[in-house]
């Protein structure tokens, strides 16, 4: 099987979708002999910040000598991105040779999985061959019933900060939502949170059901970053501190406040795992934030004297979050928008809060047949705004 064939295979079941259950995916790792079994997991959910939290624990594992596997989603360039070994996407070859394992299994079954679900096994057989130390794992959408929950013994369970999103499947409230994702949470497995208010409550009920211990921000632990604006050039600095015990402090490269958050929750969960593990060292702590790269999330780039933000924002909790790191650090300038988003997203919300009235905003379509129609995006938005391209 060719790269080309193996990506070709892998979205062919694109229309399922999403379909909840583990039925088919524990039936796949079963006939593979179980590669999730042979893996040490750390399992990250939440609604957003999953992917920067999977980043710095990626990170500070790499700098202290563990062989790393990591599993994202979605992509920024390559599809590879979303298996990661040691923060390097897995080459062409070896994301062929897994897919046509794992397609000798999955085509004969009768239920046949997903493509999220083929993308999990995929990744299981690609982590068990590397024989990585560790895999940080993120979960896809929810937590009960996505297929990484499939893992039954987890390191530990990580969620972050809970936010309305994908109601239509999780439901219409953060305790509904938060139920789902705490799902992931494991009999006598520690629990690490940065979420609040009802959805914490949800939480700490089923870690406490589970027999879990549980460290929750501003419970267990705090963060605290500097005062003023931050430098996209050199970052800011931030402090973790358990409560009653250790403290450290870091230069974190990524920006935002939210970021101190996605960062205490990588350092509470590294903390814990320090305790068994004699690798993870202060020294090793600090480096390993410092380094941590994460494309798309407030990424700044100089264009001349301009200064260039990509960032993938994709829920009004997101955008939310965009636009208090942006004041942050850029206060107020003249802003001209690049602008896509799906159609089943709510960005009629999203749009009143990101744009002022003297934007200039560009709205184009998306790569993929959900995306929202340009032209019609346009005509909504509350300033001056142009598309470029239409939806078939």
């Amino acid at each position: 099987m060719t790269y080309t064939e193996a990506l070709n295979y892998i979205h062919s079941v694109s229309w399922r979708g999403s379909v909840p259950g583990l039925s088919r995916i524990q039936a796949l790792c079963d006939a593979m002999g179980n590669p999730e079994r042979d893996l040490r997991v750390v399992h990250v959910a939440g609604t957003n910040g999953k992917g920067s939290t999977v980043a710095y624990l990626s990170s500070v594992l790499h700098a202290a000598g563990y062989r790393v596997g990591s599993f994202t989603s979605p992509y920024v360039r390559t599809f590879n991105e979303r298996i990661a070994i040691d923060g390097k996407p897995v080459t062409d070859y070896m994301l062929a040779s897994a897919t046509e394992t794992v397609r000798a299994y999955a085509d004969r079954m009768e239920d046949k999985p997903t493509e999220f679900e083929l993308i999990t096994a995929i990744g299981f057989e690609i982590f068990r061959r590397k024989k990585c130390d560790i895999v940080v794992l993120e979960v896809g959408l929810g937590g009960r019933f996505d297929s990484t929950n499939v893992v039954t013994k987890p390191l530990c369970s990580v969620i972050t900060g809970i936010a309305m999103d994908h109601m239509q499947l999780l439901g219409d409230t953060l305790a509904k939502i938060a139920w789902e994702k705490a799902g992931i949470i494991k009999e006598g497995v520690p629990v690490v949170t940065t979420a609040d208010g009802a959805a914490l409550k949800v939480i700490a009920r089923k870690a406490y059901e589970k027999h879990s211990r549980l460290y929750a921000l501003d419970h267990s632990f705090d963060v605290i970053g500097n005062a003023g604006p931050e430098d996209p050039a050199t970052g800011q600095m931030v402090t973790v501190r358990e409560k009653y015990g250790f403290a450290i402090t870091t230069v974190l490269p990524l920006l935002g406040k939210h970021q101190r958050t996605n960062c205490a929750a990588a350092l509470m969960t590294l903390l814990i795992l320090a305790r068994h593990e004699k690798k993870l060292t202060r020294t090793v702590l600090e480096n390993g934030i410092r380094h941590v790269q994460w494309p798309g999330r407030f990424q700044v780039f100089k264009a001349g004297d301009i200064d260039v933000v990509l960032d993938g924002a994709h829920n009004p909790a997101g955008i939310d979050t965009f636009c208090k790191t942006y004041e942050d650090v850029f206060a107020s300038r003249k802003r001209v928008f690049l602008f896509s988003v799906l159609a089943d997203k709510d960005y009629s919300q999203m749009v009143r809060e990101l744009f002022h009235d003297d934007d200039y905003v560009i709205c184009a379509p998306a790569p993929t047949p959900r995306s929202a129609d340009p032209k019609a995006m346009a005509a909504m938005l509350p300033c001056k705004a142009d598309w470029a391209g239409t939806i078939a």
